[in-house]
Order: structure tokens, then sequence, then C-alpha cells
């Protein structure tokens, strides 16, 4: 793997043994260019959290393979926030300093902290909005090149959300630090990510430049007609007005209303496409 590629993957397949359970994961294939932020998107149950643990070496594959960067430059924020429950917050810091001697950025961490939490308090006594300030702290205080983030937001009230996100943003693009952030809050993503990975059923379903998606999509409206040679994605017929989402395989001609597709139009579309869109 080069430098300037983060994370990669190549026919990366994950099965857990037990009943009721099988493949999470299956021919997953990826390059994650370095410096990027992606937005790790899919419903309930699409393997996210197990690409993620894959990714920071937590688990093993079933097959294929996953190349990232050594462990020393990488940091993971699990959706479970495992922290200390007997250690102080201010203990919980001083213990990440002392996990990263020479490249820990104390400010880093602190600006994260910031007034909101009582550097005496216990980590168990903490709220889970409170826990999530803790470990985002530990993940910046790193300075990782690679950060993986696993639903980090989902504690937080809407205000909190909007400041850490900021945060986040403005970190990772002075440093040029990689971050795979997975959400089900897609207004969260918009704006805020520059890289796509989509999984469904296992599978990556959509992948690429966020840009580089939504040029390639088109959303149309107007009558019953035939779409070919486009991919259609998505598309609802209400008596003789035809709305869908297509991904273009040349000029789009007919007598449609034409425009570019939102993040969320696109996400939705696909996500609504029980076996995805061909890719």
């Amino acid at each position: 793997m080069t430098k300037d590629i983060a994370l990669e993957a190549d026919l990366l397949g994950k099965r857990y043994r037990g009943r009721g359970r099988g493949w999470a994961l299956r021919e997953c294939d990826f390059t994650l260019p370095a410096g990027r932020i992606c937005a790790l998107v899919g419903p309930n149950g699409a393997g996210k959290s197990t690409l993620l643990a894959l990714a920071a070496g937590l688990l093993r594959p079933t097959e294929g393979r996953i190349e990232a960067p050594a462990r020393e430059d990488l940091a993971y924020v699990a959706q479970e926030k495992p922290l200390h429950p007997r250690l102080t917050v201010a203990d919980t810091l001083r213990t990440g300093r002392e996990l990263n001697p020479g490249r820990w950025d104390e400010s880093a961490a602190r600006r994260v902290i910031a007034d909101e939490l009582d550097p005496h308090t216990l980590v168990r006594d903490l709220s889970g909005g409170q826990r999530t300030r803790v470990a985002l702290a530990l993940a910046l205080g790193k300075r990782a090149g690679l950060l993986l983030l696993d639903e980090p937001m989902a504690d937080l009230d809407p205000l909190a959300r909007h400041q850490l996100m900021g945060l986040l943003m403005a970190d990772a693009a002075e440093r040029g630090t990689t971050v795979v952030m997975s959400s089900h809050i897609l207004t969260e993503l918009e704006g805020a990510c520059d890289h796509l990975l989509l999984l469904h059923g296992g599978r990556i379903r959509l992948q690429g430049a966020v840009d580089d998606l939504l040029a390639a999509h088109t959303l149309l409206r107007g009558p019953v007609a035939d779409l070919a040679p486009h991919t259609v994605v998505e598309s609802r017929t209400t008596g003789r007005q035809l709305t869908a989402l297509i991904r273009r395989e040349g000029p789009v001609e007919g007598p449609w209303e034409t425009s570019r597709p939102s993040l969320e139009d696109l996400l939705l579309a696909h996500l609504r496409t029980p076996e995805g869109a061909p890719a």
C-alpha cells in the first residue's frame, strides 16, 4: 500500500460462526485515498461496524485482505465507547498521553473536552454524550493518520453534534488526516464528507469521490418513457409522471426535467434498492 492510499481492501470477507450468524462482509473491494473524509453508510446489519473493526485490526478476515496503517498511526472510536469506568476524565487523558509518547497532542484533546466536563468526574458517572467527548478527545489527541469512527455522534444533542463535527472536520483539514465515519444521520454527512462507501448486504454497492458520484447521477421528472441506455437506480410512477434517479450512460435526451441529486437523494435511492443498483 502506497503513501497516497490510507485504506485498501481486496475480496475482503468476514464470517461469524454460530447459529443464526453468517457472512457480515463478502467480496469487498475498495481503495480509500489518503486525506479523504469518508462516509461509511448502510442499513443496520450491512457490515459497517465489522468493516471498521477489521480496519482497526480488532478482527481477522475470513477471506481476502485489508491494509491499514500500523496501530500507532490509527485511532478507532467504537460505538460503545469502551473507556475504563473507574478512571476520571483527567486520568483517561493522562493514560492517552502515556500510551502515545512523542506524538500526544494535549491541546487537541483539551479542545474536545473544552469546559463541558469536570476533569475529576469518573467515567462511570458520565452521560453517553460526555463519554463520546472523552473518546473523541483520545482519538484526536493521538494524532493518528487514520481515524475510524463508528457512529461517533449518535449520543450527542444537535448542538454538541454540530460543534464537534466542525471541530473534527477543521482538525482533519489542518492535519491532512484521513477519516472514515459511519453514520445514520445523512444530513450530518452532507458537506462534511468528500468520499463515500455504501455497504448493502455485506457488499460495497457504491464507492468513490462524492462529487464524482453526484455528477454521474441525475434526477429525472417527466412523462413515463424508456430510460435506456441509462442505469436506473430507483424509479417511481404516479399516473403518467415518472420520477427516477439514473446513472447516466451518455447525454440525457427526452422530455424530462433534470436536476443534480443531493447526497441524501443519492444515498436514499441506493438504500431503497433491495439488491443495489448494478455497479
